[in-house]
C-alpha cells in the first residue's frame, strides 16, 4: 500500500540514475512523434532514445542561486496552497488554479505586461493514468513552434506581441507533494548548447507542432528538487526570445527536462501526480 513519504525519509543529495537522451531515427528521415494515437501502420514515434549515466545535485537549500535568465528555471517556496483541492476536473482547474499561475507569473517576472495560459497537463504514474511522467530529456518548445505557438492562440495581437520580448513558461507543481518517486529533472541552461537540440514534428490531431529532442553531453549540469511539495513552485522556461538577440544576457531561454528515477525511492511510496501549467508570457 502506497503511504505518504515523511520527511526524513526523502531521498535527498546528489543521486546517480541514467537519463534517456535522443537517438536519430535508423532510416536517417525526419523525426517525429504523434501526440494522440497515430494512423495505421505509423508508429508513434520514428526516433528512439539512448540511456547515459548521470548525476544530478539537489537544489534544496540552494533555492536562490538558479534563474530564468541563466538556468531557464526558478524555484519558488512558501506559494500559497491552491483553491483548487482534487486537480480532476479541467474545467475547474481552469476556474481556481489559472488565476493562481497567473498572478504567480506577474509576482516573479519583472516587466510582466500579458500572460496567456493555453494548456495544462497532469501527470501520474496511477495505474490507468493519461500521462505517466515523461522520462525523455526533452524540450517542449523550438523557436519555430514558440512563434507558432504566440500567432495560434493569439492570432488577431501576434505580430504586435512577437515585436517584443515573450516566453513561454511552465508552471510545475505536485498534486499529491512530498514528490519522492519520479522527481522531475532540470538541465541548467547555461550548460546545454544550441546545437544538442533537435527539432521534432509534433503531430496533435488538428495541427502539427515542434518539440525538441536532446542530444547527450557529458557537460550538462542536472538538478533536482528534492522532496518538492505542494506549497512550492517550478518555473520551468521552455523558450525566451531575448536568448536570440545579439547581446542578451540571457542563456540559451530553455531548459532540457526529464522525470528520472530515484534508485532510493521508498518501496512504499505514494505514485507522483503533478500538474504543468503552461503559458504564454509577454514582457
Amino acid at each position: 500500500m502506497a503511504v505518504t513519504i515523511v520527511n526524513d525519509q526523502i531521498p535527498r543529495g546528489p543521486v546517480t540514475t541514467t537519463i534517456n537522451y535522443y537517438s536519430v531515427p535508423k532510416d536517417g528521415s525526419a523525426p517525429f512523434n504523434y501526440v494522440e494515437s497515430p494512423p495505421a501502420g505509423q508508429p508513434e514515434r520514428n526516433y528512439s532514445d539512448e540511456a547515459f549515466s548521470v548525476t544530478l545535485q539537489d537544489a534544496r537549500g540552494r533555492e536562490d542561486e538558479f534563474n530564468l535568465d541563466k538556468d531557464s528555471f526558478q524555484l519558488l517556496s512558501n506559494v500559497p496552497r491552491s483553491k483548487e483541492k482534487d486537480f480532476i476536473n479541467d474545467d475547474s482547474i481552469r476556474r481556481n488554479y489559472y488565476p493562481e499561475v497567473e498572478q504567480l507569473i506577474f509576482d516573479n517576472i519583472p516587466n510582466c505586461k500579458k500572460v496567456f495560459i493555453f494548456d495544462h497537463t497532469i501527470r501520474s504514474w496511477n495505474p490507468n493514468a493519461a500521462r505517466p511522467p515523461l522520462t525523455r530529456c526533452h524540450l517542449d518548445q523550438t523557436p519555430a513552434s514558440a512563434v507558432a505557438r504566440v500567432r495560434y492562440h493569439l492570432p488577431k495581437e501576434a505580430e504586435e506581441l512577437l515585436e517584443g520580448r515573450f516566453r513561454i513558461i511552465n508552471i510545475w507543481m505536485p498534486v499529491n507533494g512530498p514528490v519522492v518517486e519520479f522527481p522531475l529533472g532540470i538541465v541548467s541552461a547555461s550548460s546545454a548548447k544550441e546545437e544538442e537540440y533537435v527539432g521534432i514534428k509534433h503531430i496533435y490531431p488538428d495541427h502539427d507542432g515542434e518539440t525538441g529532442g536532446v542530444k547527450y553531453s557529458d557537460e550538462h549540469q542536472w538538478y533536482y528538487w528534492s522532496g518538492i511539495d505542494c506549497n512550492e513552485r517550478i518555473m520551468l522556461q521552455c523558450f525566451d526570445s531575448d536568448a536570440f538577440r545579439p547581446g542578451s544576457k540571457v542563456v540559451g531561454g530553455r531548459a532540457p527536462h526529464s522525470a528520472f528515477q530515484d534508485p532510493r525511492t521508498p518501496k512504499n511510496a505514494a505514485h507522483r501526480v503533478s500538474i504543468e501549467v503552461r503559458a504564454l508570457v509577454f514582457c
